[in-house]
């Protein structure tokens, strides 16, 4: 009986270890090794950098509350939004009166800012992660007259930088178009800047 149970617990044991040491060591150091080769700024998280600091991530959101700046999306991740760690939804439904209040407030905001438009879903509206750092074509359309007057900008240059930040669907179909914030606020700097 012993010699049985010797012979089945040793192939399990060499087993366990040559799996723990292809999948566990070898695979993950496998594919790390391809990310870093083929795809470096995507496997170290996309950053965008001024020199030698990170300002943020292409595919993390972040806040921007100035009358100078493209707002995102509304964040529910963390106390503050936009908190990485805290990535995720409020969890409130569409019932919910905390929910409607906010989107109320948020579309009296934003229709004071920008009163000669409809205030576009996606700048009431959070969501999934929290951290979605992009927005409609059209929720960046309405507000380059803000942008403009706090700029102090004309508004043909400015709709022609949102014009050049749309990102069109992958393959052609696969998507919607969108505009990167960071990215056109990035944008938005340096064109200010070159004057």
């Amino acid at each position: 009986m012993f010699n049985d149970l010797k012979s089945a617990v040793r192939p399990a044991l060499v087993l366990t270890l040559l799996f723990a040491a292809l999948l566990g060591i070898a695979y993950p150091l496998a594919l790390t090794g391809i990310g870093q080769t083929l795809f470096p700024a995507q496997a170290n998280g996309s950053l965008i950098r001024d020199g030698d600091t990170v300002v943020g991530s292409d595919l993390i959101g972040q806040k921007f509350t100035g009358p100078t700046y493209f707002r995102g999306r509304p964040s529910a991740a963390g106390a503050d939004g936009y908190d990485a760690a805290a990535s995720g939804s409020s969890n409130l439904g569409p019932a919910s009166r905390a929910l409607t209040d906010r989107v109320n407030a948020d579309i009296t905001t934003l229709a004071e800012t920008t009163p000669s438009s409809p205030v576009p879903p996606d700048l009431v509206t959070a969501s999934a992660s929290g951290l979605d750092p992009h927005i409609s074509p059209e929720a960046a359309f309405s507000q380059v007259n803000r942008i403009a007057a706090a700029r102090r900008l004309p508004a043909a240059q400015v709709r022609s930088l949102v014009a050049a930040a749309v990102e069109q669907p992958a393959l052609g179909f696969l998507g919607e178009p969108q505009v990167n914030v960071l990215l056109l606020n990035r944008a938005l700097d340096e064109s200010v800047a070159q004057k």
